[in-house]
């Protein structure tokens, strides 16, 4: 036998018996495993090494506890190169948290956060509705019970998101059945606000899920218990897309693609639907993607596959990647752990780093997704003591470059938000470019119409090198339409067609009278209503003068 070599064999007899191993130092680290396929047996001191068995205790007492040995050459242990192997996440110090919140009670699977580069905004526990605080950034510390809320919800909201192309429009869904779309001023709420820029209603079951158009402007997409899954134009508060009889059962999660041409689904059914909003059309469905009966969790990624969260039939978390041109098999599907809360996946495309947060864990896991095997490669895990009530997570123009802050996350806890920076370690202090490629910016590529018509776009890019600077964001303005003006472009082609009509410049005269009288309506309404008022109180008066004497 070569000097280089040492026989051990398995103490209980199993695997091939007396193995030839090579003496193959490595560098002294005692919880290193000593091959990426071993499984530690801890009581009987042996690893399982590629489906073979050896007693790993006798060799280090042979050669010396220092050393390691493995496999032949073609076992060695070879790390993964990536710039991303040693990301790691860390939490704010105290006085930079925001203190004293009373995050939202309601047994729903949502974030209950959401972030941009200038609020973040929390649903919170309210009484006699719902509401959600609206927070600058910089106003961390101890937050006012008197603080102003959004709360023109009658039911508890369920879910809200920031729109991407205006950091003061907020959309937010709730058990009133109602989607609202909020217009936040500039500087933050000084006032409870309580009217909504619009009111979007056609759900007749609670709203758990209202999610924005990636590049199109005002498109804005809610999905309700009710199985409804509605695509709204809210520059003009109507329902343009109703995606009905579609799913069987109580909808989970809903996520645009890159270019917001497709919407990936999972449902309660078990099935995971990717459908053409626009055609009313699915066009790749896949059943029992997960076995397990707690709720799934589905994302696009950059490259159009789908990335999915979920259980196995013995309640085992998993993540998989799915090709959507062929759904028969998953690319990848990796078990996780037997925990139960449901994993929230937020994806950054730029780096293709997918980050796992689960409801009640006290972790974020994160995994980067290549094209080699196995696909979905586990980086690193976050941990804390409190667990987390829900997530949000700030888009890549909110980072911070000179730091090499690759994510940022607002972790909620029962009466705190904590914000976890994640940071790749770099020495230069010059801009990382392979870390910040082009990112999409806060301009539309698409307006509604021009989305509505077909036509799509992917996102407007800008570059980080010298910061995100924000831009003056212009206000959210609803246009409801007039039926009068229908009626009047049908007069006016009658009028066309009659020969000897008048011109058709007299009918901007025609729709001014129309709205001149509604305007006259509604002022004679409010004359009456103040009028009964004036009654009322005259009443009023008269009998609390009777109990004085």
């Amino acid at each position: 036998m070569p000097a280089n070599q040492i026989s051990a064999k398995g103490r209980r007899g199993r695997g091939a018996g007396w193995a030839l191993l090579p003496a193959l130092v490595i560098r002294r680290e005692k919880k290193r495993r000593a091959s990426s396929n071993c499984s530690r047996e801890v009581e009987s001191g042996e690893e399982r090494c590629w489906g073979k068995l050896y007693d790993f205790k006798f060799i280090k007492k042979t050669l010396g506890r220092d050393y390691y040995y493995t496999q032949p050459d073609m076992f060695r242990r070879v790390v993964r190169q990536s710039k991303f192997r040693h990301v790691f996440g860390q939490a704010v110090k105290n006085d930079q948290c925001y203190d004293d919140i009373r995050v939202s009670r309601v047994t729903w699977d949502s974030s209950f956060c959401a972030v941009n580069p200038k609020f973040v905004a929390i649903i919170i526990e309210a009484s006699g509705g719902g509401a959600f605080l609206v927070l600058p950034l910089h106003k961390t510390g101890r937050i006012d019970k008197s603080y102003p809320t959004v709360c023109g919800h009658t039911g508890p909201v369920l879910d809200i998101d920031w729109c991407p192309h205006n950091d003061q429009v907020i959309a937010s869904g709730s058990e009133d059945c109602t989607v609202m779309v909020w217009q936040i001023p500039e500087n933050g709420l000084a006032l409870p606000l309580s009217e909504p820029a619009v009111v979007l209603e056609g759900h007749s079951k609670r709203v758990g899920i209202v999610s924005w158009h990636p590049t199109a402007r005002n498109v804005l997409l809610s999905a309700g218990c009710d199985n409804l899954i509605i695509v709204w134009n809210v520059g003009t508060g109507e329902a343009m897309i109703n995606l009905e009889d579609m799913h069987q059962d109580m909808i989970y999660s809903v996520c645009w693609n890159r270019n917001g041409s497709l919407i990936c689904t999972t449902s309660k059914d078990k099935k995971i639907r990717v459908i053409d909003p626009r055609k009313e059309k699915i066009t790749v469905e896949k059943d029992k993607a997960h076995e397990g009966a707690r709720p799934m969790r589905a994302i696009f990624l950059s490259d159009g596959n789908i990335f999915t969260t979920g259980f196995s039939r013995m309640s085992e978390r998993q993540v998989a990647l799915w090709n959507p041109q062929n759904m028969d098999e998953p690319i990848a599907l990796h078990e996780l752990d037997s925990s139960n809360g449901v994993l929230l996946p937020f994806y950054d495309p730029d780096t293709n780093v997918v980050y796992l947060c689960g409801k009640g864990d006290s972790s974020i896991r994160y995994f980067e997704v290549t094209e080699e095997t196995p696909y979905v490669h586990f980086l690193n895990t976050y941990s804390s003591k409190e667990p987390q009530r829900g997530m949000g997570y700030m888009p890549k123009r909110g980072l911070d470059v000179n730091k090499c802050e690759i994510s940022r996350f607002y972790k909620l806890q029962e009466r705190k938000c904590e914000p976890i920076i994640m940071t790749v370690p770099r020495k230069s202090d010059l801009f990382q470019d392979d870390l910040y490629p082009d990112t999409a910016g806060p301009d539309a590529a698409l307006e509604a119409e021009d989305w509505f018509e077909g036509k799509n776009a992917d996102p407007i890019l800008i570059s980080l090198k010298h910061g995100y600077i924000p831009g003056k964001n212009r206000d959210l303005k609803v246009v409801k339409k007039n039926f009068l003006d229908n009626k009047l472009a049908v007069k006016k082609k009658t009028e066309n067609s009659v020969p000897g009509s008048k011109p058709a410049a007299a009918t901007p005269s025609i729709q001014n009278e129309a709205k001149l009288d509604e305007i006259l309506k509604e002022i004679k309404t409010l004359k009456d209503l103040i009028g009964s008022q004036d009654k009322r109180i005259a009443k009023l008066e008269e009998q609390m003068a009777k109990i004085a004497i």
